[in-house]
């Protein structure tokens, strides 16, 4: 169910680090939303821009245009898919250096997806990097696909 445009010309370092394009969930001109591998907490993404730019300031004015839509819908999509508590979005950029953010969820409490339990280590501070979750290519696949089924929905 994910959307994935066979226009793009190719994945960047950064996209394939984290495992494109079988990760992506929605793919846009300019952004593609991925599930992150290595889930921090239920749900934890990544927003990769298409662009060759390795700084925020290099993107050109399109690539924020269309963010507003990304962000509306990514925002919208997780909050159906698994009702967050909070939405952190980090842009570290210090191993993968093309532009990029870490989406996480943060839950005040337990959640629970295909009979696994991800509890927010971090909560209420910052998320914590240091645990995550390594989930098999199945989990993964039904995570992607449950956070998909709710894009576009209002």
């Amino acid at each position: 169910m994910t959307n994935v445009s066979p226009d793009i010309p190719a994945y960047n370092a950064t996209m394939r680090k984290f495992g494109a394009p079988q990760t992506i969930i929605h793919q846009y001109q300019y952004w593609s939303v991925m599930l992150r591998p290595a889930q921090l907490t239920l749900g934890s993404l990544i927003l990769a821009a298409h662009e060759p730019a390795r700084s925020l300031s290099e993107l050109g004015q399109e690539s924020f245009t269309e963010l507003h839509q990304v962000i509306t819908q990514l925002e919208s999509a997780l909050a159906k898919a698994f009702n967050y508590d909070r939405l952190n979005y980090l842009m570290l950029m210090m191993v993968d250096p093309d532009v990029h953010f870490h989406v996480i969820p943060r839950y005040a409490k337990t959640k629970y997806f295909n009979a696994r339990e991800f509890t927010d280590s971090g909560w209420p501070g910052p998320p914590d990097f240091k645990r995550t979750y390594e989930i098999d290519a199945e989990t993964n696949r039904l995570i992607i696909d449950h956070i998909a089924s709710y894009w576009g929905i209002k």
